[in-house]
């Protein structure tokens, strides 16, 4: 009997071992592990990816539509307090500049699409433009690590500022900053 409690034993600690050395080498492989980088195809100064996403209405809309207007993508959700935040913010900067060459597309990640949204835009008596992505397609492809996540793109469709976190959309530095690049097509901000 204690030689079948040795043995059980020492396979025990052999497994232990083994455990351990595949635990050694997985947290000394650095070409391992999740990669948090945006998409290599997803650079300032390239094409914006294209997306098609309904909208509240159901209608379909291409962010290749409104080439021609400068376009402030926001990928955000109802749940996210920083998103929830900076909409009414954002809903100002909407109104500053509407009747000129840009847009708003606030892309909604919420899995519960129409349902959480549409009541959620009524409630904060938002106007600009949603489109639902309950599937986070657009996030996806726009390699998002979090949300609220923007990013402009000119009246090209070229993708000339990502920015990462919740803004104060209708600061006047800010306001200011679309102006310049509505005014001057040329301008990257």
């Amino acid at each position: 009997m204690e030689t079948h409690s040795v043995k059980f034993r020492a396979i025990f600690l052999v497994l232990l071992i083994g455990i351990g050395i595949v635990i050694l080498f997985a947290l000394h492989r650095k070409d391992r592990g999740p990669d948090f980088s945006p998409p290599a195809s997803l650079e300032t100064g390239l094409p914006a990816p294209d997306f098609s996403l309904p909208g509240l209405d159901g209608k379909t809309v291409r962010l290749s539509d409104f080439r021609g207007k400068v376009v402030l993508i926001n990928i955000w959700a109802t749940w996210c307090p920083p998103c929830v935040e900076e909409m009414p913010s954002m809903e100002r900067l909407y109104r500053e500049l509407t009747g000129k060459a840009f847009e708003i597309l606030a892309v909604s990640v919420d899995g519960d699409g129409l349902k959480a949204v549409g009541p959620f835009m009524r409630k904060q008596r938002l106007t600009f433009p949603v489109l639902l992505d309950p599937d986070g397609f657009t996030k996806d492809t726009y390699g998002t690590t979090g949300i609220p996540e923007s990013f402009i793109v000119d009246r090209n469709g070229i993708l000339i500022q990502k920015i990462i976190g919740a803004r104060r959309w209708s600061d006047p530095a800010i306001v200011d900053y679309f102006r310049k690049i509505i005014d001057n097509p040329e301008s990257k901000g």
